[in-house]
Parts: structure tokens; sequence; C-alpha cells
């Protein structure tokens, strides 16, 4: 695809622009962070916080705070927090890069699949025991789960010389139902044991128990899948704005682009999964409601999504540990919650510009 043909004040401009709107989201990101830290059973002072947080960096020699606040807010809630923003941001981005691949509104991480074989090979590993072998055992299963199921679905799809979009698409949903069938099926052939809650606590996502050792695992796959998917902004405008034959004809290699827009996907994806469980509906409605703000130019929309996100996940995981302290919420149920009424909204206003 030729670059932007752009005089160098359009460049200036547009920096400018992608600045006014990222900068005041990255801005309520990082509020957002240092509020959740602050928040929770035994608040801590947000300078108690700051002095916390700048005492573990290099160059800062800070005293002045309890034992206990130092070991919530680095060992219980700071890593917790930073994975909410990890995952919600990796979920969004990557539910803006589908809509614009099968151009379709209603496109997001679990539509095609991918998170529900992820969720399959989980039960898998704790219904056999596997997942207490090592702590990172189960995200590894989720993991690998997530990205075999991607292989099955680009597999169906290829059948065919030059695969669309529409074709991986309706494939990516055959295959999760047919997951979902069979995690049911395993489901229903377990015996009321801790498994079983574990199995129902985790396929509700949560974010309970993670630590440091799940945030740096998390922390490649999630930040490399996200970086790759902004290298293909510009190929993003084009599919959406002239679809695969007009974007073909311009000279884009779609067989290329759409396997690495759905590979780098699924990392993100099952990266996520693994880690928090099935989280619905950050990657459904963020991008629209940022797309709604700033506009569909992937440039700003990508980056715009993945901090729109994490503020989403964060904000939502505090209210999974707050709203009936000292009980935990599962977050997944409260993702739900916020966006079933704009998923609702959606297909009435898509209903509504079809008639």
């Amino acid at each position: 695809m030729k670059a932007e043909t752009l005089s160098t004040p359009q460049k200036r401009a547009a920096r400018f622009s992608d600045i006014a709107v990222l900068f005041p989201l990255f801005l309520l990101l990082i509020a957002s962070v240092f509020l959740a830290t602050a928040t929770g059973a035994v608040d801590v002072p947000l300078s108690v916080v700051l002095k916390i947080v700048l005492n573990a960096l290099p160059f800062f020699e800070l005293s002045g705070w309890e034992a206990a606040h130092e070991t919530i807010v680095l060992f219980l809630r700071l890593p917790r927090v930073l994975l909410a923003v990890l995952i919600g941001g990796g979920l969004a981005l990557a539910g803006a890069t589908l809509q614009a691949l099968f151009r379709n509104p209603m496109a997001d991480p679990g539509i095609i699949g991918i998170s529900s074989g992820g969720a399959l090979a989980a039960v898998v590993a704790i219904a056999s025991g596997f997942s207490a072998l090592h702590v990172l055992a189960l995200p590894l299963a989720a993991f690998v789960g997530a990205l075999l199921t991607l292989l099955l679905i680009y597999g169906i799809g290829i059948r065919q010389r030059n695969p669309s979009s529409a074709t991986l698409l309706l494939s990516g949903i055959a295959v999760g139902i047919f997951m979902g069938a069979t995690l049911s099926l395993i489901l229903t052939r377990l015996e009321a044991n801790d498994a079983l809650r574990e199995i129902f606590f985790w396929l509700m996502g949560g974010l309970d128990g993670r630590g440091w050792t799940q945030l740096k695992a998390a922390f490649w796959p999630i930040s490399l899948g996200s970086a790759g998917l902004l290298f293909f902004s510009l190929d993003l405008n084009l599919l959406l704005l002239d679809g695969e034959e007009g974007a073909q004809s311009l000279g884009m290699n779609i067989r290329f682009v759409r396997k690495m827009l759905l590979g780098l996907c699924a990392l993100i994806i099952g990266a996520a999964v693994a880690f928090s469980g099935t989280i619905a509906f950050v990657g459904l409605i963020v991008p629209h409601i940022v797309r709604l703000i700033i506009g569909p130019n992937h440039r700003t929309l990508l980056p715009a999504a993945f901090l729109a996100g994490g503020i989403l996940l964060v904000a939502a995981d505090l209210l999974a540990r707050t709203l009936a302290a000292p009980e935990e919420l599962r977050l997944g149920t409260i993702t739900s919650l916020i966006g079933v009424p704009f998923f609702l909204y959606l297909l009435r206003k898509n209903r509504s510009a079809s008639l």
C-alpha cells in the first residue's frame, strides 16, 4: 500500500490531533490506576500510594508509611491493576481490529471462537488436575488452546483458494459454538467439587489472586501483539474504506495482512483469556465508544481503544472488589452488566439504519 501523501503542515496537524486525543486518555488511565490501587477493603491514601510506587523505582529513597500499606500496594493491588490495564487494553485493541477486518460492528474477540478455545483448554486443565502442577499451568493451557483454535479456524477457511473474511468469520462462529458445546458437555460430567467451583469462577472472569508472576507472563504476548496491530493501522483504514477487493487493487497483499492481523489478535486474546478467564464485551463496546468520539481513523483509534479499554477494565475490577466487600464479584459479570445494554443499543441502531 502506498504511503499517505501529506504535506508537512498536514502531518504536524495530524500529530497534534493525535496528541490532543491520546494524552488526556493517558492521564485518565494513570489516575484510574492510582485510584484503584488506593481503594479497597483497606483504603490507602493516594499520597502514600504515590510515595510507595516512586520508592520502588531507581533513584528514589522515600519513607513514612506503614509496612502493611506497602504490602497491600506493591504485592496485592498494583500488579492486579496493571494486569487489568494490559488485558482491557489488549481486548479493546483486538476488538477494534476485528471490526475493521470483518467490516462488522458486532465483531469482538469472542465472536471468532478464540476465547472459547482458550476456555475449553483451561477447563480441561482444571478437570484433569494439570492446572495444579504450576502457577502458570492453567494460563499456559488456555493460551495454547486459543492459538490452536485459530489454526483450526484458519485451516477450515483456507480450504477455499482465496477465503474471504466473511468465510473466516463464519468458521470462527461455528468453531466457537462447537467449543462451547464441548465445554458444557464436560461440565455436565463433572462431580460437584472444588474443581467444578474453580471452573465456574474462572469462566465468569476475574483477576483475584493475580500478581507480578502473571503480569510478567502476560506482558510480552499482549504488548508484542498490540504493537504489531498498531503497525497495520493504515492497512485497516484501507480495508474499512475500500473492502478487500479495493485494497487488493491498490496493491495490498490481502492474505498476508489477514493472517498477520488474526495471528496478532489471537496472541492478545489467548494471553488475556489465559490470565483473566472470559471477559465479555470489552472488545465490543470500547471500540464503538472511542469511534463515536474520535472517528474511524485507526492510526488514532487503535491506541485510544487500548487506553480506554484499560480504563474500563480497571474501573470494572474496582467495582468487582468493592461493591459487595468483603466478598468479590466476578469481573466478567460486571463487564456483562455494562456491555449488554450497549449491545442492545447497537442492535437497535443497526436495525433502524437498515430500514
